[in-house]
């Protein structure tokens, strides 16, 4: 049986927007890959983390999971600096905790910040 192709609205901002595009793994294990996922359903996520995304001033996250590996889009304003904005992050509350939290899941060393967990990926091809 053929799995169903989802598709996602994609909301309109009253201003240029830029993507990053990033990757992590999560460790080969099923029960944790359903925990994880669990902990990325609305209302799981800790209040501190999602007021701490949107204080450094992202506009939107998404994150795909396939198998073991995760796909993270962001968009921003045109102006975000993510070096800045990522140093940032990790200093407000409960975020290196829930990194630490979610090492767990990831194949990731203990300890990371975000910015040190997901990898960007290199955009190979675009159509506008």
């Amino acid at each position: 049986m053929k799995p169903t192709i989802q598709s996602h609205p994609v909301k309109e901002y009253k201003q240029p927007v830029k993507r990053y595009c990033q990757t992590l793994d999560l460790r080969d294990n099923a029960e944790l890959i359903a925990e994880y996922r669990r902990r990325h359903t609305q209302g799981n996520v800790w209040p501190e983390v999602l007021e701490g995304i949107r204080k450094v001033g992202i506009l939107e996250m998404e994150i795909y999971l396939r198998g073991t590996r995760l796909f993270m889009i962001v968009e921003v304003p045109i102006d975000f600096d993510w070096n800045v904005s990522m140093a940032r992050l990790a200093t407000l509350p409960r975020q290196q905790e829930w990194e630490d939290y979610m090492s767990i899941f990831q194949v990731a060393k203990p300890g990371s910040a975000s910015s040190e967990k997901w990898q960007p990926m290199e955009r190979i091809f675009h159509l506008y």
